[in-house]
C-alpha cells in the first residue's frame, strides 16, 4: 500500500469511527462545523497536553521519566483528532496530502529567503 492509500485509509477508518459515534461530517451546517472545530481543537490541545506530560519537563522533579510509549500514544490520538477536524472542514486525505505538499514547498521557500518576515499571502494558494 503507497503512502497516499495508507492516508486514505486512515480516513475511512476515522470517518467509520466518527459516524459510529454520531459525528457525520457530510453536510454539517455551519454552526455544526463551528461547535465540531472548537470540539477537535480543544481535543487536541488536552492531547497536546498529556503528549508534553510523557517528557519530563518538570527540571525541578528527580522522578520524572521519558514515556516513549505513552508519547506514541498520544500522537496517534492526535491524528485522529486532526483527521477528523480535516473532515469537518471538508478535506479528505487527497485534499490533505495536496495541501501538504504546497506548504511544504512554502516551508522551504521561506527557509531559503530567510524567513525574515511574515507574508500573509505566501499561503493563499494552498
Amino acid at each position: 500500500m503507497d503512502q497516499q492509500d495508507q492516508l486514505r485509509e486512515l480516513f475511512r477508518m476515522q470517518k467509520a469511527l466518527n459516524e459510529r459515534i454520531g459525528v457525520v461530517t457530510d453536510g454539517m451546517s455551519e454552526a455544526d462545523k463551528t461547535k465540531w472545530v472548537l470540539n477537535y481543537t480543544r481535543a487536541m490541545t488536552q492531547e497536546l497536553a498529556e503528549l508534553t506530560d510523557s517528557v519530563p519537563w518538570k527540571w525541578w522533579a528527580k522522578y520524572q521519566k521519558f514515556d516513549e510509549q505513552n508519547a506514541r500514544v498520544e500522537v496517534v490520538d492526535l491524528l485522529h483528532f486532526l483527521i477528523s477536524l480535516a473532515q469537518v472542514l471538508g478535506m479528505g486525505a487527497d485534499d490533505v496530502f495536496a495541501a501538504y505538499v504546497k506548504k511544504n514547498e512554502v516551508n522551504f521557500k521561506r527557509q531559503d529567503t530567510g524567513y525574515t518576515a511574515k507574508d500573509a499571502d505566501d499561503s493563499r494558494h494552498i
